[in-house]
């Protein structure tokens, strides 16, 4: 018996993701990467029940947060993150706050982000906004064949009329197989999916964070960037940027 908050995977797809059901409708499902930001649906004869005791995702990247303090302060840069889904925003502000970074969370739909982003950007002014929820490419589609890749767009192109330039905001947009070639053009500095596949539910705040704790000015190794997050190039692919974080001189010691 499948019920409602049981962890499942689907056989058909050779149990290669752990979802949580979310909602029953007749004899479907509707499902929620634990771990992955994506969304399905699936007949309850194709779903495997998992012990939720024994689902343990093991990625956690390291970011490199040690600091020469010596008579040094440091002002990390500052993140504005608007996801889409809740679970996964809490997610990643815990990730923020382990890795000392200071950054707001805000948690809009997909379709109300571009109404929302400019007033967020006006009241935190962030050096770095993420923009994520969830998305879909849905090949048989003839028109948009992206469930939210216009929306983010959207809030995108709101957040370039604020500021239009990356070296002043560093924009972070997409989820799981995103429009990432229309995402860079409408003006993100890095966007999902460049290969079309799920992304994990840190990946963005992983992005961000690394920028956040880099030296303001500092050129960013952009591959060793990549390379942090769950699926590397294939799930994440961006612009040459700098970093975020001021370094000043002297620190009170007071």
């Amino acid at each position: 018996m499948i019920n409602i908050g049981d962890y499942v995977t689907r056989k058909s797809y050779k149990n290669d993701i752990v979802f949580e059901v979310i909602g029953i409708e007749d004899d479907s499902c509707i499902l929620k990467g634990v771990d992955v930001r994506l969304m399905a649906d699936a007949p309850i004869g194709d779903l495997h029940l998992c012990d939720r005791n024994k689902v343990c995702d093991d990625f956690f990247p390291s970011i490199d947060t040690s600091l020469d303090r010596n008579e040094y302060f440091y002002l990390p840069g500052k993140i504005l993150h608007i996801d889409a889904d809740k679970s996964y925003l809490n997610r990643c502000m815990e990730f923020y706050k382990k890795n000392n970074v200071l950054a707001y969370g805000k948690n809009i739909k997909e379709s109300e982000m571009y109404k929302e982003v400019s007033k967020y950007l006006n009241q935190y002014n962030p050096d770095i906004l993420i923009i994520t929820g969830h998305d879909a490419y849905q090949k048989k589609r003839d028109n948009n064949m992206y469930k939210n890749s216009e929306n983010f767009c959207k809030a995108v192109k709101e957040a370039r009329k604020y500021e239009k330039s990356s070296d002043k905001l560093i924009i972070i947009a997409g989820a799981c197989q995103s429009n990432y070639e229309e995402l860079i053009k409408c003006g993100a500095t890095f966007a999902s999916s460049p290969k079309k596949i799920n992304i994990h539910a840190l990946d963005p705040a992983i992005i961000a964070t690394s920028l956040s704790l880099l030296n303001r000015g500092e050129e960013v190794d952009l591959l060793d960037l990549l390379s942090k997050t769950k699926y590397g190039k294939d799930g994440i692919g961006g612009l040459q940027c700098k970093g975020t974080m001021y370094v000043g001189y002297p620190r009170n010691e007071e």
